[in-house]
């Protein structure tokens, strides 16, 4: 796969940074994080550019390699799987990381407190797997 290191280097900055925010505001108590409307303001911000920051790498990624271009957020996790870049069991994970980042933008006040602190509480690894698997595509691409 093809790539400029310079754009991957930035997002993935971007995505570390977004990952660590919503790390730190994981280790509160629900108590503690649904009291502080500006922790869970932080929360749904930082979720949101953790996945912009994952979608931008994939599109960037399907742009210089001339892959299919992708309908919607979504199906930009597809397009790579079709290309082998994510395994298929994680393809699911990437796509409903997709739809929860529409929901946060365009649906905000239809995420309620509840739910956003069970993702932030428990699918944080999904991030984590995320990176290790974009990282591992890159590894073998050709940098241009």
């Amino acid at each position: 796969m093809k790539f400029n290191p310079d754009v991957v280097q930035k997002l993935l900055a971007e995505y570390l940074e977004a990952c660590r925010l919503l790390k730190e505001l994981s280790r509160l108590s629900f108590p503690a994080f649904s009291g502080d409307p500006h922790k869970v303001a932080s929360a749904k911000y930082h979720f949101i550019v953790a996945i912009e920051a994952a979608t931008d790498l994939c599109n960037h990624v399907i742009a210089k390699n001339g892959l299919r271009v992708p309908e919607d957020y979504a199906d930009t996790f597809k397009v790579m799987a079709e290309n082998n870049f994510f395994s298929r069991d994680f393809t699911s994970t990437l796509v409903n990381m997709a739809r929860f980042r529409n929901r946060l933008v365009h649906r905000y006040w239809d995420v309620n407190t509840e739910y956003l602190y069970s993702i932030l509480a428990g699918n944080l690894g999904d991030l984590d797997r995320f990176l290790e698997e974009i990282r591992g595509g890159l590894s073998g691409g050709r940098h241009t």
